[in-house]
């Protein structure tokens, strides 16, 4: 049995594909869920209607979503820690502490968001790359700075 799924369902396929199942997983479950629908002229119509819909919709989300892009390409974060032997640093710059100075420049970025496999512990340059839309990603560059005596512990 041919069906054209409305919904995402786990396992079987995304909104819109067209899948065959058993007529048992269609009639028993999908259908009376309202999962799925048969596919009919009149239901693929409607299904290719609603897909173009979500196109339309999801290029408008990603071109307001470029600007917000070029504004975190083009931040400079710069941290400041006490440093040991080897320029290892005391403590860290992890995602919460990233996460705290884009709120403090106007950014509203969810912590796991930001691309971060293990917290810095190093002096040194990095690039940090943030998810915005998708699989968009946005690059922010992060400085880890030694502490001057008499600064403050971040600037």
């Amino acid at each position: 049995m041919k069906v054209i799924l409305k919904s995402d369902v786990e396992n079987l396929g995304r909104k819109g594909d067209l899948v065959n199942v058993s007529a048992g997983y269609g009639r028993n479950f999908l259908l009376p869920r309202q999962l799925a629908l048969e596919v009919t002229p009149t239901n693929m119509k409607m299904i290719e209607i609603e897909r173009q819909a979500l196109r339309k919709r999801l290029e408008k989300e990603r071109q307001s979503h470029q600007g917000l892009i070029d504004r975190l390409n083009a931040v400079t974060l710069t941290f400041r820690r006490k440093t040991g032997e080897k320029d290892h640093i005391f403590g860290s710059v992890s995602a919460a502490d990233i996460r705290e100075a884009l709120a403090e420049q106007g950014f509203e970025v969810d912590k796991k968001k930001i691309v971060l496999e293990e917290p810095l512990r190093r002096l040194g340059n990095y690039s940090v790359p943030v998810r915005v839309f998708g699989d968009e990603k946005a690059e922010v560059k992060v400085e880890v700075a030694a502490l001057e005596e008499e600064g403050p512990e971040q600037a």
